[in-house]
This record gives C-alpha cells, structure tokens and sequence, in this order.
C-alpha cells in the first residue's frame, strides 16, 4: 500500500522533471538572461509590463534590453523552481513529522537550497559556464532522488529477479554515463558548441577535425564577462562537440549492454524500455545535427537525455531493492 506522502513525492518529481525542461527552454531560446537580476525581474516580482513599468525598468538596468518573451521565459522558471522547493519542503516535514527516515528529504532540502543558489549566481555571474552547468546537473540529481523517494513510498514489493553484481555493476555505470552525458549536453549549450559540426557523421567534412580540448574544458574561465552566446573560438567549441559525441557512443555502448544483461536475467521489459529510449535519444541526436538544432527537436533532445537517466534510476532501483540493499 502506497504511504501517504507517495503522491506529493510524484507531483514532486513530475514537477523536478517540467522545471528541468523549462530550464532547457530558457536555454535554448537564449532567455538565460531575460531577467538581469534575482529573484525578481527588473526589479519587479514579475516581468515589467506596461510603459511606466518598463521605463523605471530600463533606467534600473540601462545596459540590458528588455525583451518581455525571454523575461517570462526565465520567470515561469523560476515561478516552477519555488513550487518545486516548496514541494521538497513539505516532504521534509511530513517525514519529521511520521517519524520516517530523514536522509533522503535532508539531502533533497540542501540541494535544493543549493539549487537557488545556482540559479542567482548563473544571472549575477552571466551565464558562466561551469555555473550553468551544475545548476543542471543539481536538477538532475533532484530529479532523480525524487524518483527515488516516489518508488520508497510507492509501496509496491518488489519481485524477486536475479541481480548478481555484475549486472548491478554495470547499471551504475551506465547510470554514472548518462548523468556525465547531461552534463557534457550543458557544457555544449552553455559554449554554443551545437553548430559547430553540421554533419554526421563526420565534423566539419572530418573525422577529427582540428579542436582544442584544453580550451574547451578549462574551467577556470574567468568571471566578470558575459556568457551569453558564448566566448570560446571554433576549436574549442569543436572539442566540446566532439566530446558529447564521444560521450554518446560510449554510453550507448554501455546502455546496449546492459539491456541484453536485463533480458537475460529475465527482465525483458526493463530491458526493452531501456533499449527504446536509448534509440530514440539517439535519433533525436542525429535529427538535431541534420535539422540544424530547432528548437523543439532540441528541448526534445533534453528530455529524451532526462527520461533515459529516470529510467536507468529506476533499473538500479530495482536491482539493488532486489539484492536487499
């Protein structure tokens, strides 16, 4: 039987999972800067609206211009980022509050609180690259805890399968892969590094064509300038590309091999989800870099990369819920 908490842990996950996307979204469209200061826009608790309003908004910030569709971008963010704590707030309490184990909503309350912390500095420090980049990734990492504790509370036994270590192993790893593979989607977003192999699959008419990976993953870049559009020359975006690349292969690799593990030990359904998303991901790659990166087919992409790391959260679940761990 389902605890009483499972479905705020559900809305919560859900919820991790659309704030995730909206933050793709602000990303895609450009709108990472549509409001120039924090928590509020232009100083105003929503986007100015209105020529009153948007004048005392200029002469606040005379050097940005303001585009309202980008500020709202960014504010409906944010607006999904505060129910969102307020979500894993109210799941803190209601453990305390029945005694339950407090690790798992302690450890989702301080990276939430870290979250916001992220998020101020990605608009203060203007887009800077190693920022940006674990801000997603801490999205990542609450939304898959909170899968986590939805399946706690779910109250569904688990049945018995056979998970060796091997098995256990290896979904970590594809696990650990995914989540490195996200990243390095972000590291290619936020050094606009998308564009810079407009083929397949080659790059640049190249099968190494020349990049510079110590520029493009030097993350002592300095602070002060502003990110927006990027700041690094062709090689190194070119390195950074080749790298998510890499990335994909081996992950696929990894994910293929874990499916057929899956079905082995009798779990078919697992593995065949796994391999249907693994599939798609990689067609949303490709259609990308084809496509010429539309938006939609990128914030696809994104969610794509996010359904594949649930998944495989949910695959490690079971396996070590299995082994009695």
């Amino acid at each position: 039987m389902a605890d009483r908490g499972f479905h705020l842990a559900l809305f919560a996950t859900l919820l991790a999972l659309l704030v995730l996307l909206l933050g793709a979204w602000t990303r895609l469209t450009h709108a990472g800067l549509g409001c120039p200061d924090w928590p509020g826009c232009y100083g105003f608790a929503t986007v100015p609206s209105g020529a009153l309003q948007q004048a005392l908004a200029q002469s606040r910030f005379p050097q940005a211009v303001l585009e309202a569709d980008k500020g709202w971008y960014e504010m409906i963010h944010r607006y999904g980022a505060a129910l969102l704590g307020l979500s894993i707030g109210l799941l803190m309490l209601q453990a305390w509050a029945r005694g339950q184990g407090l690790r798992l909503p302690l450890l989702l309350l301080g990276l939430v609180i870290a979250q916001a912390l992220l998020g101020m500095w990605t608009v203060t420090l203007r887009l800077w690259p190693p920022v940006v980049t674990l801000h997603l990734l801490g999205a990542v990492a609450i939304l898959g805890l909170l899968l986590v504790l939805t399946l706690r509370l779910s109250g569904v036994a688990a049945p018995v399968i056979r998970s060796s270590v091997l098995l256990r192993g290896l979904a970590l790893l594809a696990l650990m892969l995914a989540v490195l593979q996200i990243g390095l989607g972000g590291w290619v977003s936020t050094h606009y590094a998308a564009h810079v192999c407009p083929d397949l699959p080659t790059c640049q008419g190249q099968w190494w064509p020349p990049n510079d990976f110590a520029a493009g993953f030097d993350l002592s870049l300095p602070v002060g300038p502003n990110y927006l559009g990027g700041m690094l020359d062709g090689e190194a975006r070119t390195a950074i590309h080749l790298a998510h690349r890499l990335g994909a292969l081996l992950l696929g690799l990894v994910v293929l091999g874990l499916a057929w593990r899956l079905v082995r030990a009798g779990l078919s359904g697992l593995g065949a989800v796994l391999l249907l998303l693994l599939l798609a991901q990689l067609g949303l790659g490709m259609g990308n870099v084809l496509l010429q990166f539309p938006v939609w087919l990128a914030l696809a992409h994104s969610a794509g990369g996010a359904l594949l790391m649930l998944w495989l959260t949910l695959v490690n679940y079971r396996l070590w819920q299995a082994a009695g761990d």
